[in-house]
């Protein structure tokens, strides 16, 4: 989300300089993504200490999946505010981005236990070390632990996507209750997640190293669950999100809404 109110030090600010980062909260807001990101660059230009302007930019970079620049525009932020811990986490995501996890992990531990972005960045650290050490796959003719045999799973509430790990587990997203189920292979159901982040699952994935990916449909994104259960926004603006597929470290998501197939990597 931009930030749309001037800092303290906005009396210091040159007119043309307000002018530019006005203009580019209004262009991102009319979509014309391109156009937002020349007028935060003019904006800082004729400002260079003017940190609204480069969180902005690199707020729109990052949207636009562009997580090289977005990295190095967020250092901007940085460098004038090393206790801004919420670009602090966005240093360490871009880094992870562009799997530079060691870097990621070090701005990571800038963060303290005090700040809201601890946990999240406590989650970010746990998925760039699953990334550098992915166990190897289960292989294709290796025994399932889920019964081999037909039958039904009975009063699970509005179920909707189901997946499977590699423990033989059986998940399954049950749409009215915004509630990830989980069964266990003795038939044991348990709550595998309730949070306010899961909001309208529709469909269910899972990857190598047992992550759940949940297509939430009345949220628009898609929410990664790591095997301990912690859940972490990893694509927001998905126009109505269906679908899901996992392939390697490549995730695709049907959009009902814009009537596309999003690729995003993982």
């Amino acid at each position: 989300m931009l930030s749309t109110c001037l800092s303290a030090y906005a009396a210091e600010i040159p007119v043309d300089a307000k002018l530019d980062y006005n203009q580019g909260i209004d262009f991102y807001k009319l979509g014309m993504y391109e156009r937002a990101i020349e007028s935060f660059r003019s904006a800082v230009r004729a400002y260079p200490d003017y940190v609204d302007a480069y969180y902005n930019l690199g707020t729109v970079l990052e949207y636009l999946k562009q997580y090289a620049e977005a990295l190095n525009v967020y250092k901007q932020v940085y460098v004038r505010n090393p206790n801004d811990y919420e670009v602090v986490y966005k240093l360490a995501l871009m880094s992870s981005k562009i799997e530079d996890y060691t870097k990621a992990e070090e701005y990571i531990k800038l963060i303290p236990p005090t700040s809201q972005y601890y946990q999240r960045g406590q989650e970010l650290a746990e998925s760039c070390k699953l990334a550098v050490n992915l166990p190897p796959q289960k292989p294709v003719n290796s025994p399932s632990k889920i019964a081999q045999y037909s039958g039904v799973y009975e009063n699970v509430p509005s179920p909707t996507g189901v997946t499977t790990d590699a423990n033989g587990n059986l998940y399954v997203a049950a749409f009215s209750d915004n509630v990830i189920y989980k069964i266990t292979p003795d038939n044991k159901r348990q709550i595998f997640i309730k949070s306010e982040l899961i909001s309208g699952p529709i469909s269910l994935a899972s990857d190598s190293v047992g992550n759940i990916y949940v297509s939430n449909y009345s949220a628009n994104n898609v929410v990664r669950i790591t095997p301990q259960g912690n859940a972490t926004v990893i694509v927001g603006r998905v126009d109505k999100p269906y679908g899901l597929h996992v392939e390697g470290n490549m995730l695709f998501i049907t959009c009902q809404g814009s009537n596309s197939v999003m690729r995003h990597r993982l």
